[in-house]
């Protein structure tokens, strides 16, 4: 598992503070950072899965908030990257984020670009998943700081 600190799609949508909305709440957040480690059985990558990496924010280092979030998707061919298959799953509870995100964001088979991205100072952790054309998954947990 590979840890960033960067504030990774975590977009202004749906959940409102005073005059910011964030993509997940204070109380998700504290939740999440407050569960015990939950215990995940561990597997091996499949060969050729798409791979998921983060352009911008550059990492590692901590990243203020609103910030743009760029991911690129890359698929190992014959196969190509299903958009309608990624997944944004938030915290040690994995909720998903995927519609919130979709609500500001377009996923496409090269990728997801947000341009100002909002997320409550404090720890995140997110699992992003996307699948291509011949059913193989790829996976990126990240894990960052919103200072």
């Amino acid at each position: 598992m590979k840890r960033f600190c960067c504030a990774l799609l975590f977009f202004s949508i749906g959940l409102s503070f005073a005059d910011t909305t964030y993509l997940v709440s204070r109380e998700e957040m504290q939740a999440s950072n407050e569960a015990p480690l939950q215990m995940t059985p561990r597997t091996s990558p499949v060969k050729d899965a798409p791979r998921i990496e983060l352009i911008t924010p550059k990492v590692p280092g901590t990243v203020g908030s609103p910030t743009v979030i760029d991911l690129r998707f890359q698929a190992t061919t014959p196969g190509d990257i299903k958009p309608e298959s990624f997944k944004a799953l938030y915290g040690t509870f994995q909720i998903d984020i995927t519609k919130r995100l979709l609500s500001v964001a377009k996923v496409t088979g090269s990728g997801v670009r947000v341009e100002e991205a909002s997320l409550p100072k404090g720890r995140h952790k997110l699992l992003l998943v996307v699948e291509d054309s011949l059913g193989r998954t790829g996976n990126q947990t990240v894990e960052f700081e919103v200072n």
